[in-house]
């Protein structure tokens, strides 16, 4: 029979010992079961506090949240699968993910961003530095271009949608490995399915990779392929065009495609001033 006391002195090691997880990393370190039942935040704010959570940077320390009762939106992002997930519980799966070695090295998850019900969505390769400062996709210079080819598409970038295949940022904005493509892809697979869109448009290798698994998107580029029953265009990747603008005519021509599929009709030309 253990003496008086012993069992509390137990119980503190244990928290201690989770509060120095906590301080590197709890979504990396802390197992599923751990994290269910001492991370799970009050019902109204379990998105944001897991987020928070899950991205705390090395050596800062946040307050434990409160417990939460079974049944939210939190607890289930541990024990459902992602093809089974709604929105609000993918981007809690998403934003304490650690399926791969990405967490460790992230600021911010980048689930996506645009209209959820939008007919025309874009799938590019993964967060680069401005993305994961800001935990969204496409806002450094390659997003203002893309921001560009949408508008000149005929939307509003608000009316379409934009995610990636991999939701943290690879280091020095490597192309991510397979590995990493394959811990991410039921994520991007689930986005897909829940907006259901008309028209998808693979921004570079790294998305007709991990979902179509063809490499060549030069020889691939401005042929449509099926997706689940859903028109993909594979065309090259705004960054690609940032190092070669001469390939801009070639993607614009892409372009026109999907929106000749979506009944879009191109902006005339401007005239030249005399």
């Amino acid at each position: 029979m253990n003496a008086p006391g012993k069992e509390g002195e137990f119980f503190q090691e244990i928290i201690e010992s989770l509060r120095a997880c906590e301080e590197e990393s709890p979504a990396s370190y802390v197992s599923k079961e751990v994290l269910l039942e001492f991370y799970r935040p009050a019902p109204k704010h379990a998105a944001k506090a897991v987020q928070k959570a899950a991205n705390v940077p090395v050596g800062r320390s946040v307050p434990l949240p409160s417990p939460a009762p079974a049944g939210t939106t939190a607890d289930r992002t541990l024990s459902v699968r992602p093809e089974e997930m709604d929105f609000p519980e993918l981007k809690s799966a998403v934003a304490i993910c650690s399926r791969c070695p990405l967490c460790r090295t992230r600021t911010n998850t980048v689930f996506g961003d645009g209209n959820e019900k939008a007919e025309l969505m874009f799938v590019g390769e993964g967060p680069g530095a401005d993305e994961d400062a800001q935990g969204l996709p496409f806002v450094g210079k390659a997003g203002e271009l893309l921001t560009k080819m949408i508008l000149a598409m005929g939307f509003a970038r608000k009316e379409v949608y934009i995610g990636n295949i991999v939701k943290c940022r690879p280091p020095n904005n490597r192309t991510p490995e397979e590995e990493e493509i394959a811990a991410c892809l039921p994520y991007i697979k689930r986005q897909i399915a829940l907006i259901r869109p008309k028209a998808i448009v693979l921004l570079g290798a790294t998305p007709l990779r991990g979902l179509f698994d063809l490499t060549g998107i030069t020889r691939l580029r401005g042929k449509f392929l099926e997706y689940d029953g859903i028109p993909a265009m594979p065309t090259f990747h705004p960054a690609y065009l940032l190092r070669n603008p001469s390939a801009k005519a070639d993607v614009w021509k892409d372009l026109q495609q999907v929106m000749k599929l979506l009944g879009k009709t191109p902006a005339p030309p401007r005239q030249k001033r005399s």
